[in-house]
């Protein structure tokens, strides 16, 4: 089968929709299917094919973690996708290179299948800040409510992203597919252990050191503050403890949370890393005794799942759309406020080297769901489906 994907994200980009992207496609070539990847550009140049991933230039939003908003349409992209011969395009976004996958999927008469990634109420601050905040709320639930109802087929990664869509207004029907993961990567023997020693020296992580970890996009809907100062009161609570936060990632809320570290006075408690490559991703995780994380945005939350399978214990604020995958004292750690983020945290790194394997056991069991071999076939079934109604 040949498909396009189009998205606005793709590595070297990091963040859940590129990773999702990234593994939907690599699985996709390793059982034999051709796709096309269709994506701006991540810096400055020309139209390019290279690989089989499209890379359309487009003006970079300095504002909006720096992704490229690209022409609506694009003659020469519609020849590319035409040589091609699609039979389904897979839209993973609404910016403009989600609505020229719309264009195209119209013109060249093939289904279309949308995977709704984002829950965009949650980002309108950033084009309202505040002002007529609750209109512009109303909006995208109407537009994603018009999106799900001119798809072939409409794809979520949850429960909770499936809610929202019934709650704007959608009757449309939802396939709920986690996104596949590779865990393979994140296997013990996969550990650079040499490096891992050296980062531990150059961070001051000893033997001893309780080590936190948070990964992923710095910005405000992530809520990286409520971890930090759940951290700072451990360190209050225990101040005798060796303990270090270690911060991976980059975003518009950086230099606030710099700031917030050296005002509550942790700043030789936290490190911030900045922006990795994917594939060094795991090499983080196993830094790490606990992963946390304080967001209630995510419409699945891979960086939980990822942890999990690389032996991470799980501290995360408690969200719905978690509770499938973290059970609370079983598979990973709910705190709702600083308070129980002191507790939890002191609970894990009291019990034993028994108690923690059979947590992480259990961990390992559950996240099985979201194997990149069940995330295939789940995919599968919706093609055939959406081809079926073109025939």
């Amino acid at each position: 089968m040949n498909i396009a994907l189009f998205t606005d994200t793709y590595p070297p980009f990091i963040n859940g929709v590129s990773t999702s992207c990234y593994n939907l496609t690599q699985t996709l070539r390793e059982h034999g299917h051709q796709v096309l990847v269709v994506t701006p550009r991540s810096s400055k140049g020309k139209f390019e094919v290279k690989d089989g991933i499209v890379y359309v230039p487009g003006f970079e939003m300095k504002k909006l973690y720096g992704y490229r908003l690209t022409k609506i349409y694009s003659n020469k992209l519609m020849k590319i996708v035409k040589a091609f011969k699609p039979d389904v395009i897979h839209n993973q976004t609404d910016s403009t290179i989600g609505q020229c996958s719309k264009i195209i999927a119209h013109s060249l008469k093939v289904p279309i299948i949308y995977t709704y990634h984002t829950a965009y109420e949650d980002y309108t601050y950033y084009v309202t800040h505040g002002f007529l905040d609750r209109i512009a709320k109303k909006t995208i639930r109407y537009y994603s409510q018009v999106v799900a109802n001119r798809s072939t087929e409409f794809i979520t990664p949850s429960v909770k992203t499936k809610e929202y869509m019934r709650y704007a207004g959608s009757d449309i029907y939802v396939n709920i597919i986690p996104t596949g993961i590779d865990f393979s990567i994140f296997a013990d023997d996969k550990v650079d252990v040499e490096r891992s020693e050296k980062f531990k020296k150059e961070h001051g992580i000893g033997p001893k050191t309780k080590t936190f970890l948070i990964l992923g996009r710095i910005a405000k809907e992530k809520s990286m503050d409520v971890s930090i100062k759940g951290f700072a009161k451990y360190h209050e609570t225990y101040p005798e403890e060796d303990i270090k936060m270690i911060v991976v990632g980059n975003g518009p809320q950086k230099p606030e949370l710099e700031q917030l570290v050296k005002t509550l006075k942790i700043d030789h408690l936290v490190d911030f890393i900045g922006p990795v490559p994917a594939a060094e991703v795991p090499f983080y995780y196993h830094l790490a005794d606990i992963y946390t994380s304080a967001s209630v945005t995510e419409t699945q939350g891979l960086t939980f799942m990822e942890a999990m399978s690389s032996g991470a214990i799980v501290l995360a604020r408690y969200d719905t759309n978690l509770s499938g995958t973290i059970i609370d004292n079983d598979t990973g750690f709910f705190f709702t406020g600083e308070q129980e983020f002191v507790s939890k945290a002191k609970r894990i790194f009291s019990l034993s080297k028994e108690e923690l394997n059979v947590i992480k056991n259990n961990a390992y069991n559950i996240v099985d769901i979201y194997s990149i071999e069940r995330f295939y076939n789940n995919i599968m079934e919706v093609y055939y489906r959406a081809l079926k109604k073109y025939w």
